[in-house]
């Protein structure tokens, strides 16, 4: 004969409810760190991507506002792909790339907080060293 108990009403199941939980939480950070890696990443490519064919084949202005439309015509659910963000994105590339230990290796350095704190950053720092400073504080943030 088994005796029935009311899982809402036992300590050890509120107990394993709580860590369940806390576990998926981590999970669901882990998933969101490793999606906005990906994504900076990408972003660092496109952005390196542009400055070299706006260099060598001369395209002008038109070209960002162009591809911006071809971009969300095929995928009209991402948001990323303003001509303003796509100009950002350029920008941000353009600002630590010029930067030589960044230059190497951005993952390491900048792949590490949301793309739109670069972008707070990049608008609201002169320097390198301002710049990561902030960077290196909003990771700090991010990480307690």
């Amino acid at each position: 004969m088994s005796i029935h108990i009311n899982p809402t009403t036992s300590a050890e199941y509120r107990q394993w409810l709580t860590d369940l939980k806390t576990r998926f939480r981590q999970v669901q950070l882990k998933a969101a760190v490793t999606v906005n890696t990906a994504l900076l990443q990408f972003y660092w490519e496109l952005g390196a991507d542009i400055v070299a064919r706006q260099a060598s084949q001369r395209w002008g202005s038109g070209f960002l506002e162009r591809l911006s439309q071809d971009l969300m015509q095929e995928f009209p659910d991402v948001k990323g792909f303003s001509k303003r963000n796509l100009e950002q994105i350029r920008r941000w590339h353009g600002f630590w790339s010029a930067h030589p230990s960044i230059a190497q290796q951005p993952a390491s350095q900048l792949m590490g907080i949301p793309w739109w704190h670069h972008v707070v950053i990049l608008t609201k720092c002169q320097t390198h060293a301002e710049a990561l400073y902030y960077v290196q504080q909003t990771q700090e943030a991010h990480h307690d």
